[in-house]
């Protein structure tokens, strides 16, 4: 027998006021969301019972909007509410589940629900709780044997993603173009990850440097990997990796990598979406076969490989930071190793003043693949072949400071480009 159990709630949160407009004593807010479905104007007018602020240290609401990808190939948004000021101590935490399919304008939505009933939560306490009313749009769902029926899943939580995509631009004496495309396979729970990868690129690239020279350079590469991950506990994962490629870059006609793995999570798996710090150690062979001979003098061969990847990541109100350590090295040849550090940071220094530093150093000490008859000056210009280096640097660092008033409840999009 079926049983209508639950209410699904659309929440709609009315302001109960004499004149419209945002009551002068509402408590201010700070909406914290830099992931995919954000939309701060649209939060603005739909959840108007409070008064939006530039500056998270000026409002009484702060909420935090993080994301983590689903199985399913969607989004959970994880947001985390808490009160400054005369609201302090009041925390709160709401959760949800957006489709891969759903549309911008359903995740703004889902998340403005979201951020209005959390807000409701610290506004009952205010002076503003005699004028707010929550309705529901009467929706049910049904339920049988007192659990939740489960709708039926043909595909058995796999997801399936084919992506192509292509880049033409030119002009009257230069041309390029780039192709690439991957089909990749996913399935995921709570007990195992699955996830499997296909891919290939094609980039070519035309100059007429005067009217009897022309230059044509053209590069090629596909590939895949496979990674299947077993959970054992809130901290512990193991775990198969396994990756192929061939690349004219990179001098392989083909390259494989594989081997077991382990994670170890110091925080629970579960803090993820605000905090995280995880060591993944990695062992395996690599066998290569290189398209032209290397500086070595190998045309291929078989090592043994291991490395150990460290990443620290936050969320927090003060900002957000992740960091990555990678080590990895030949085990037959010690020398030939890889040390990668990298990360970026968002940093809200004092009011209105906040710090972007986004950046990567690589010692880089395998390059085991390098041909030895180099690289033309054509293939060099054109980046078309991967150079000898000892080390390998990206940084970059930006500033933004604003001031002025606070508030900003006026939404006005004319001439927006």
């Amino acid at each position: 027998m079926q049983y209508f159990v639950r209410t699904v709630f659309f929440t709609t949160l009315l302001v109960l006021a004499a004149r419209l407009g945002v009551a002068q004593n509402a408590p201010t807010a700070f909406v914290d969301c830099n992931t995919r479905g954000c939309d701060s104007d649209y939060f603005q007018t739909e959840v108007a019972f409070v008064q939006h602020v530039r500056d998270r240290t000026a409002a009484d609401l702060y909420v935090l909007v993080t994301s983590e990808s689903t199985g399913g190939g969607g989004s959970l948004y994880t947001l985390f509410f808490e009160g400054q000021g005369t609201f302090a101590g009041r925390l709160d935490t709401l959760t949800a589940n957006v489709a891969e399919s759903s549309s911008h304008d359903e995740r703004r939505s889902v998340l403005a629900r979201r951020v209005a009933l959390g807000f409701a939560g610290l506004a009952a306490k205010s002076s503003l709780a005699d004028r707010l009313l929550i309705t529901t749009d009467g929706s049910t769902t049904t339920l049988e044997d007192g659990n939740d029926r489960q709708a039926s899943d043909p595909w058995n939580n796999w997801v399936f993603r084919i992506r192509g995509s292509g880049f033409f631009n030119g002009q009257q004496s230069t041309r390029s173009a780039n192709v690439f495309g991957n089909l990749s396979a996913e399935r995921v729970t709570d007990a195992l990850k699955l996830s499997f990868r296909v891919f290939g690129d094609y980039n070519r690239s035309e100059f007429e440097i005067d009217d009897t020279t022309n230059v044509t350079s053209t590069s090629s590469g596909y590939g895949g990997n496979i990674l299947a991950v077993r959970s054992l506990s809130d901290h512990w994962s193991v775990g198969v990796q396994g990756f192929a490629e061939s690349s004219s870059f990179e001098n392989y006609d083909f390259r494989v990598r594989a081997g077991p793995a382990v994670e170890y999570s110091l925080l629970p798996y579960q803090e993820s979406t605000r905090r995280s710090l995880r060591l993944l150690y990695f062992a395996g062979l690599e066998v290569a076969d290189y398209a032209e001979e290397t500086i070595f003098g190998k045309t291929e061969e078989i090592q043994p490989r291991h490395s150990l990847t460290t990443t620290v990541e936050l969320e927090q109100p003060w900002g957000s930071v992740d960091v990555s350590l990678d080590l990895s090295q030949y085990l037959a040849q010690p020398d030939k190793h890889r040390v990668r550090i990298g990360g970026g940071l968002n940093l809200r220094l004092v009011r209105g003043l906040s710090l972007n530093l986004h950046g990567s150093y690589s010692r880089v000490r395998d390059q085991l693949a390098l041909p030895a008859t180099g690289a033309t000056p054509e293939e060099i210009l054109t980046q078309q072949r991967a150079l000898s280096t000892s080390y390998n640097y990206f940084a970059s660092l930006g500033l933004t400071y604003s001031f002025g008033s606070i508030f900003n409840p006026v939404v006005n999009p004319r001439f927006d480009n």
